[in-house]
């Protein structure tokens, strides 16, 4: 990378007369200032004669797949989903963040050699992304000193119906899929173990050591995933039980090979390994044993392979077993399908055998995404049972209700369109045979294909077919003389067959699956390729990790309240808790303030800021304020109108509970603006008592 380090490192080399020619490489464009550092650095220590080439080589992002990238492994956080998101974002801040991705993308385009037409959504950071990289792809285009691109790209105005589509997604479009159990190989390997950079990793009982107390330690085992791998190429994608079955196939023939090299070392006399007969048999003219010997190397990989996939497959099986995930996958899918469920929710939800708690978690958050309405006694039973599950990361639950309320993506797009799960019988030929796979107690869950909502937006734009969907989507096509954003160019177009699918905010293995499922080969239909990208690769575990710093967001609130209230950085007195606890909209009763107070204050006694958030932790577990006034309302409201008298209203709040003075009820009812008919409606006026206090000003 063009870093003012490495500079100064490639300076230092330079000044010690390390290398008699140098060419540099860099990842990004070097921008000019740093340039000009390293040509001053050149011709100080003289130098400069040494320099044969300076290449910009636009390899900013990671392709871990013909058909797959990502923009970042060591420094992911700064472009993460909670980066892109976060409350408190200065412009400054996602400038930066904007700036980043789009120069990634633009080193994609110039990597892939084409000019793409971009299609993204209104209203988020896709739309500003895909307009900056529109005018940095143009800048380059009519740039007579650049070459990136081929001549034919730059003849402006020219539509090339061999162009692809680059559609720019945020990810918010879809986070159930984010947080769905899945049912595939990698999908599964990504969603249970540490597996980044086409490496997993994992832990597994070594049973071949006995410590003190007669049990058995772990060892921890890593696997790099390659495309050299036929198996895991062929296999990747495909259903869990179909991946054991194939496993338990390819040992089969595997053994029948090996029964077939013994049995020729038996008629020859030969003792030893396979190893020991391919050395034996080099002078050997016959063809049969010829033949034999050839395949040794390629036997003795495949062997390794197997070795390697028995073992992955084996600690999938264990955690499918342990987790139920069978049960959870198929619970979701139906959830998210419409399905009528075996189980009722709350059932599995209380079930201490069915998973772990963010299993839980994940399968009640999922169920919140894809439900329209919710009501708050409806969610703080289902955050009752979570809790009582020893659920540790509410705060998604949270997150997810703020997300409800200020997203723009329909709740019908986050279902799916037609996923439906079978349940086969017990894999025939695993459980007939002597298989390595005990897989009785897991069901053979068969899917059935259909189109997550991203795939239907990306099949959509492709088809260049009208829908709700899409048909607002912003279109930028570089190579036209003027910026336009007509939405009558992009039906009019031929489709694509070929897509670039970049999600900002973090990709799964997922959407990945799904989208190369739905370009698999239908002949006659032309051959079609869609590549998938995103800024980093995220797993469920990973994304309720970042949910958390979304509550932290929320604790600098609460510190910023408290030092406005309490500049000395305390409070004395239970009154001035009160008057804090009310501004972010609590209302603890006198006795419950008084508690508080003498639980939490030092020594000295006061209560500091730690000890305030312990207070607010507390109270919010136990305080659900605005159904707790409006139930008590309600049963003064016996015809349940909706509204009480005002006069019923004065003698409620000035003779029960905490007593307010006539002169307090007035000023409330005046702020009611209650009319002549003498109505105060309730619902209303637990809204006003609920608001923080800098609302209402």
């Amino acid at each position: 990378m063009p870093t003012k380090d490495n500079i100064n490192r490639i300076a230092k080399d330079l000044a010690d007369g390390l290398y008699e020619s140098y060419y540099l490489n860099f990842i990004a464009p070097i921008p000019r200032d740093l340039l000009e550092e390293l040509a001053t650095a050149a011709l100080e220590t003289n130098s400069q004669q040494s320099i044969t080439k300076i290449y910009d080589q636009y390899l900013d992002f990671i392709t871990l797949e013909d058909d797959l990238f990502c923009l970042r492994q060591t420094g992911r956080n700064s472009i993460s989903y909670y980066a892109l998101n976060r409350p408190q974002m200065r412009d400054d801040e996602m400038d930066a963040i904007i700036t980043t991705i789009v120069d990634s993308l633009f080193s994609v385009c110039v990597t892939l050699g084409s000019v793409p037409i971009i299609r993204c959504p209104k209203g988020e950071a896709a739309e500003i992304i895909g307009d900056k990289l529109d005018k940095k792809l143009r800048d380059n285009l009519r740039d007579p000193r650049n070459s990136l691109f081929s001549s034919d790209s730059m003849a402006t105005g020219a539509l090339s119906f061999q162009r692809p589509l680059l559609v720019i997604l945020d990810r918010s479009t879809d986070l159930a899929s984010l947080l769905h159990h899945t049912w595939t190989y990698q999908a599964l390997a990504h969603d249970i173990f540490d597996f980044k950079l086409n490496r997993v990793e994992f832990e597994e009982v070594d049973e071949s050591v006995v410590l003190n107390d007669g049990q058995h330690p772990k060892k921890k085992r890593s696997y790099d995933l390659i495309p050299t791998d036929l198996f895991w190429k062929q296999q990747k994608g495909n259903p869990f039980p179909k991946v054991a079955e194939a496993i338990q196939e390819d040992i089969e023939r595997y053994r029948q090979s090996e029964d077939e090299i013994k049995r020729l070392k038996s008629q020859l006399g030969i003792q030893g390994d396979a190893q020991d007969l391919a050395i034996s048999l080099l002078n050997d003219t016959t063809n049969r044993l010829t033949s034999a010997v050839s395949s040794l190397p390629e036997l003795l990989e495949k062997k390794r392979l197997l070795d390697a996939h028995t073992n992955i497959a084996t600690a999938v099986l264990d955690e499918i077993k342990r987790r139920k995930l069978d049960v959870f996958y198929e619970t979701e899918e139906k959830l998210m399908s419409k399905q009528v469920q075996e189980k009722s929710l709350m059932e599995v939800l209380s079930d201490p055998a069915a998973g772990t708690p963010e299993d839980k978690l994940r399968l009640f958050l999922i169920h919140y995404i894809c439900t329209p309405t919710m009501t708050q006694t409806e969610l703080d039973q289902y955050t009752a049972v979570l809790r009582g599950s020893n659920c540790t990361c509410l705060d998604a639950i949270s997150y997810i209700k703020r997300w409800k309320s200020i997203s723009k993506i329909s709740i019908v797009s986050q279902a799916r369109e037609a996923g439906t799960t079978t349940t086969m019988g017990m894999f025939s030929n695993l459980v007939n045979k002597a298989s390595k796979f005990a897989m009785e107690g897991v069901k053979n869950l068969v899917i059935k294909q259909y189109k997550l909502p991203v795939t239907k937006i990306v099949d959509n734009l492709m088809e260049c077919r009208s829908s709700p969907e899409t048909d607002d989507y912003r279109y930028f096509d570089p190579k036209l003389l003027r910026s336009t954003d007509a939405a009558n160019i992009a039906r009019n177009r031929q489709s694509f067959n070929d897509a670039i699918v970049f999600m900002v905010g973090g990709g799964n293995y997922i959407e990945y699956q799904n989208l190369q499922d739905y370009v698999k080969p239908r002949p006659p239909a032309p051959p079609r390729r869609i590549v998938y990208g995103c800024t980093e690769l995220v797993n469920a575990s990973q994304f309720l990790e970042q949910s958390k710093n979304f509550k932290e967001e929320e604790i600098d609130n609460f510190r910023q309240c408290f030092q406005l209230f309490a500049p000395q950085g305390h409070v004395d007195t239970p009154d001035k808790l009160c008057f804090i606890m009310r501004s972010l909209s609590m209302a603890p009763t006198i006795v419950e303030l008084k508690r508080y107070f003498a639980k939490y204050r030092k020594d000295s006694g006061v209560v500091e800021f730690d000890d305030f958030l312990k207070i607010v932790l507390e109270h919010r577990s136990t305080e659900n304020t605005a159904n707790e006034i409006l139930a008590a309302f309600q049963q003064y409201d016996t015809q349940r109108l909706g509204y009480i008298d005002s006069k019923q209203l004065k003698y409620i709040l000035t003779h029960t509970g905490e007593k307010l003075t006539d002169r307090d009820v007035e000023l409330m009812l005046r702020e009611l603006n209650v009319g002549s008919d003498g109505r105060v409606f309730y619902d209303t006026l637990v809204h006003m008592m609920t608001q923080p206090l800098a609302a209402r000003r």
